[in-house]
């Protein structure tokens, strides 16, 4: 099945053909890094590195590009705060995210760019914006003329008049329009700033994301993904200046974006202190949970974080990583994407059609379900059935980012992914075992109370006496 996309900015779901099937671009803004991210800025992340490694199945190169926003008013402020430089704030950000990200199975993007490390080209290209008449200095300002491109507003479906308004601009004598934006402003003396042909000063937001396109992937890419929240104002300007930088050039071809996260239905914002940041939940549960929960919900749906979506993640990985525990003997091999079995796997090519259909994670859950049940049943089959089962469940895991630990790993992890002390949990079951050989139930008894009073459950049957930690 052909990779199924919905392009917002046609907003209808069109076929993935590339510039050149040879070389896939692909850009996804990232984090501005002033504090730990919260779990909603983990969200695209997470389901856009799945979009990759489903073009890493199909085109021979694929060029990822997530870059990182250093320098902007709130990573000013954090270090006016902290009385450091914006490098001490950026760095320590920067490098979290990294770790946090990565802790959820999220790939390392072959370019990471970082906005202070773009200076040149980002004057470059207000340079060339001024010339062709699409932007014009004032003030120490450069700003771009919405005037002079009509199709501004296409991507978010809006006005200018609607989005003046929505977007509250700023409005500044200097401004010919209202809704010109800024690509460069003026930069105090007790702000960081970078030298310029009008002056000490910094980038605005939305060129340096341009600036970092063009350098890094050119000048027309696939695809461009982030959140919906960006849509407007953020990739609308993004369209504006750089297709007017590039002659008229089209400068991505299919936009994606994910929906928003609430928590418990409602939106997540400070003010409300309902903010859940990544790397405190990343204490309280095993990473596998939560990537599982940002993939539960179709990724241009809204997605409701809950206590109860948590448990809901927890209890369907403990199903399958208790499938694989069962099948522990069997040695299965490892498939590589080219093997006969992905394309002849009735169950893997349910999954691999439902990605294909736009990232349809919840259709890919069912077909993940499906090959867990099959595994499942397979327990007590012959070794190339109990082989094939596991060998295929493998493999759709490794595509989604699942069962990528060793399950007597997973099931004696605490919440937050660390470890129990597994000789002392095996010292109390061989005592109870052997008070349950003397019928001595009441120690017994009393042995899986100390069990329990630890958070470990156990469990009796024809392999003998499994433990796991309990899930909350």
């Amino acid at each position: 099945m052909p990779l199924q996309l919905y392009n917002s900015l046609s907003r209808r779901s069109e076929v993935f053909t590339p510039l050149d099937p040879q070389r896939i671009t692909v850009y996804l803004c990232g984090p501005t890094v002033y504090n730990y991210v919260h779990i909603g800025n983990a969200r695209p992340a997470v389901v856009f590195d799945l979009l990759v490694r489903l073009l890493r199945r199909e085109y021979p190169r694929v060029v990822y590009a997530r870059n990182i926003t250093d320098v902007d008013d709130k990573i000013n402020a954090a270090a006016q705060t902290a009385g450091v430089p914006i490098a001490a704030i950026t760095q320590r950000y920067a490098a979290a995210y990294r770790e946090d990200i990565a802790r959820l199975g999220v790939a390392v993007p072959d370019v990471e760019p970082c906005a202070t490390a773009h200076m040149g080209p980002i004057v470059a290209m207000c340079e060339r914006l001024i010339a062709s008449g699409h932007a014009y200095a004032a003030a120490g300002h450069v700003l771009f003329d919405v005037a002079r491109f009509p199709d501004y507003g296409r991507l978010s479906g809006r006005s200018v008049e609607e989005m003046i308004a929505g977007a509250r601009v700023e409005v500044a004598p200097y401004k010919r329009n209202p809704a010109d934006f800024v690509l460069w402003k003026p930069s105090p003396p007790d702000l960081p700033g970078w030298d310029s042909p009008w002056g000490r000063g910094r980038p605005g937001w939305h060129i340096e994301c341009s600036a970092m396109v063009e350098t890094h992937l050119g000048e027309t890419i696939d695809i461009h993904a982030g959140g919906i929240d960006l849509q407007f104002p953020h990739h609308e300007n993004e369209i504006a200046q750089s297709t007017c930088a590039h002659g008229g050039k089209v400068f991505a071809r299919y936009w994606l974006h994910n929906g928003m996260l609430t928590l418990d239905g409602r939106k997540m914002s400070k003010s409300l202190g309902n903010v859940l940041l990544l790397h405190d939940l990343l204490q309280q549960h095993p990473p596998e949970v939560l990537r599982f929960v940002l993939m539960k919900a179709h990724y241009r749906q809204p997605l409701d974080w809950s206590d109860a979506a948590v448990q809901q993640a927890r209890a369907t990985l403990d199903g399958w990583y208790g499938v694989l525990r069962d099948l522990g003997e069997v040695d299965a091999p490892a498939l590589a994407d080219a093997d006969p079995l992905w394309a002849g796997h009735g169950g893997l090519a349910r999954l691999h059609a439902a990605l294909s259909d736009d990232l349809n994670t919840p259709e890919a859950f069912v077909a993940m379900a499906n090959l867990a049940g099959n595994a499942r049943g397979a327990v007590s089959a012959t070794i190339e059935h109990k082989r094939d089962a596991k060998a295929a469940l493998l493999a759709a895991g490794r595509l989604l980012g699942f069962l990528q630990q060793d399950p007597e790993t997973w099931f004696r992890q605490t919440a937050a992914g660390g470890s129990v002390d597994a000789a002392h949990i095996e010292s109390l079951i061989a005592q109870r075992n052997a008070a349950r050989a003397a019928r001595d139930f009441a120690r017994a008894d009393a042995v899986r109370a100390e069990l329990a009073a630890l958070g470990i459950a156990i469990e009796d049957g024809p392999r003998g006496t499994r433990w796991k930690v309990a899930t909350p």
